[in-house]
């Protein structure tokens, strides 16, 4: 069989092209320590609103399109609709005037028949020229033609009179009806009126209860601010003097203190405190020296201290310098015993080394010994 060569598929590989495009710009985006900025991408959001704007745009030029399309086939329709009146109005004034050129009732084989025998003797062919073909009426027919059509007129005429009874029946109804839904309607508006009527004056009658009703809330109101002011006047006096003759005001020093009893000390209020006495202040004054005597003590008995924790660091130091250098030279003694067992151990086997190669190894193989394998299938 021949070989095709079928064309390969090219979106699959446009696509791969894209993708290695697209990422080989991500890299080169991300790495660019100039123009990256941490946590936010400048490039890719200003292509982002490009993008969305380009899709606005194209998104309103396609609506733009599709209402001018609508428009269009709209205008198609009704012009489609008015040429199809047209053409129907045409055809049928056609038809209208092919009827009353070509196709008369007059001008018709039986049109003497239809017009009651008025033309069936208007005949302008001579009589001897016409022959049996050209007979209309024949013996016999016609009889009784003049009685069938006085009943048939009859018959209508009172097919007529029956109909103008029913209408004129049908008429007075009608009048009836309407009568009657006028009466209804009257009725019904009068009653709408006195409805209103009634609506209005109870909404009258509850304004005036409203109002009513509002004046006198003002009135309480007015009365309950008044109450209230003078209550407040008369609070606000009462606060002035009780703060004139408070002991804020005339600086009692005992108001600041409340005696409790039992042994306790005395209360202080904070609010009605006005200081210290001087007892109490040179009692505070020797506590402070005492304290500072005591500070003093504390802090020479760490001076101290510290002096013993030195002296004992440098005695230890001084033992752990001693066990270090001790143990430096046991190491060192190791090392030199190490090497000299490593250099007898050496030197047997570089004895052993040479016994071997020089005394039981003395025949090597030669390259036809090793050619001689894998030369065959067996």
């Amino acid at each position: 069989m021949y070989k095709v060569d079928l064309p390969s598929d090219l979106s699959i590989e446009n696509a791969s092209k894209r993708q290695r495009s697209a990422e080989t710009q991500r890299k080169a985006r991300i790495f660019n320590t100039r123009q990256r900025v941490l946590g936010l991408d400048l490039d890719a959001l200003n292509k982002q609103v490009h993008e969305k704007k380009h899709q606005q745009s194209m998104e309103k030029q396609r609506d733009k399109a599709y209402d001018q399309l609508r428009e269009y086939h709209d205008k198609a329709l009704i012009q489609l609709d008015i040429d199809e009146r047209e053409k129907q109005a045409a055809l049928h004034t056609g038809l209208t005037q092919y009827w009353a050129t070509h196709q008369r009732a007059e001008d018709s084989s039986d049109a003497d028949l239809k017009s009651g025998l008025k033309g069936a003797f208007n005949i302008t062919i001579p009589e001897g020229e016409l022959g049996p073909a050209s007979m209309t009426i024949f013996e016999g027919e016609g009889i009784g033609e003049e009685q069938r059509r006085r009943e048939q007129m009859k018959m209508t005429e009172r097919d007529l009179r029956a109909q103008k009874d029913h209408n004129e029946r049908r008429l007075l109804g009608d009048k009836h009806m309407e009568m009657l839904v006028g009466k209804e309607l009257v009725h019904q508006d009068h009653r709408g009126l006195q409805l209103r009527a009634l609506e209005e004056e109870c909404k009258k009658a509850s304004r005036i209860a409203l109002d009513n009703y509002n004046q006198a809330l003002a009135a309480e109101r007015t009365e309950k601010q008044k109450e209230q002011q003078k209550r407040e006047e008369r609070e606000n006096v009462a606060e002035m003097w009780h703060t004139l003759t408070s002991d804020m005001m005339t600086e009692c020093a005992e108001a600041g203190v409340r005696e409790t009893g039992e042994g306790r000390l005395p209360l202080v209020l904070v609010d009605r405190w006005k200081g210290m006495s001087p007892e109490q202040l040179s009692a505070i004054h020797r506590e402070r020296e005492a304290q500072r005597f005591e500070r003093q003590r504390q802090r020479e008995a760490k001076k101290t201290q510290a002096v013993a924790y030195k002296l004992q660091l440098l005695k230890l130091s001084r033992e752990a310098e001693e066990a270090e250098r001790g143990a430096d030279e046991m190491r060192r003694e190791k090392r030199i015993q190490t090497a000299r067992y490593n250099m007898q151990l050496a030197r047997e086997q570089q004895a052993h080394q040479e016994y071997l190669n020089k005394k039981l190894y003395t025949n090597k193989p030669s390259k036809d010994y090793f050619h001689q394998f894998n030369s065959s299938s067996r």
